[in-house]
């Protein structure tokens, strides 16, 4: 009877590399995302030609990334201030009842896709982060401004925004749905809202 004894053994070095998804350029975001910004631009271009007076909300954007690069997005919507707020200015002027003009500083965003409507009065699908208060200023005769920051926590693709009158619940004044931003945990978007007050009629 015979017996057999040995050993084997393998060695070596395993080397791993973490490969993100390949973020979307600016310009061909801003491109995808022309017919949202088209939707109420030619709205205005009109309005201006007859001199018809109007107000005319303007969202632009900057994603602040987790790893400290900024992209800017430029124009993401012209659309649309809400019965809501116009029923409440109009409250506010009769009695002085209702959210007061200086307090629609309060930014939420969604994962909604549904095209704004005059009737809004909330975003329409949430994306678990909590609203946030910005900073409102008067940069022109004739227009109100506000600037948020929004922090994400997970992975998520934001396609809308909603101006408020409070921390919960309030008024909204204007909705605005544009092409998917995606972001990750660490990630943020600045939002710049202006409301322009044209004169005529």
């Amino acid at each position: 009877m015979s017996a057999f004894g040995g050993r084997i053994g393998f060695s070596g070095n395993l080397n791993a590399k973490k490969i993100s998804p390949k973020k979307m350029p600016v310009w061909l975001w801003k491109l995808t995302n022309l017919p949202h910004v088209w939707r109420g631009w030619w709205r205005f271009v009109v309005a201006d030609a007859l001199r018809l007076a109007y107000f005319k909300g303007e969202l632009r954007a900057k994603v602040l990334r987790s790893d400290g690069s900024v992209e800017d997005l430029g124009l993401l919507s012209l659309r649309v201030v809400t019965t809501a707020w116009v029923t409440a200015m109009a409250t506010l002027m009769f009695d002085g009842s209702g959210p007061a003009a200086t307090a629609y500083d309060y930014h939420d965003s969604g994962v909604g896709t549904t095209a704004e409507n005059v009737s809004n009065t909330d975003i329409e699908t949430t994306d678990g982060e909590a609203r946030v208060s910005g900073t409102a200023s008067n940069p022109a005769a004739g227009q109100y401004r506000n600037v948020g920051t929004i922090a994400y926590t997970t992975t998520k693709a934001i396609t809308e925004h909603g101006l408020f009158s409070a921390l919960t619940g309030g008024t909204l004044l204007d909705r605005s749905v544009f092409s998917a931003i995606n972001v990750v945990n660490g990630d943020s978007i600045q939002f710049t809202y202006t409301l322009t007050f044209s004169a005529g009629g």
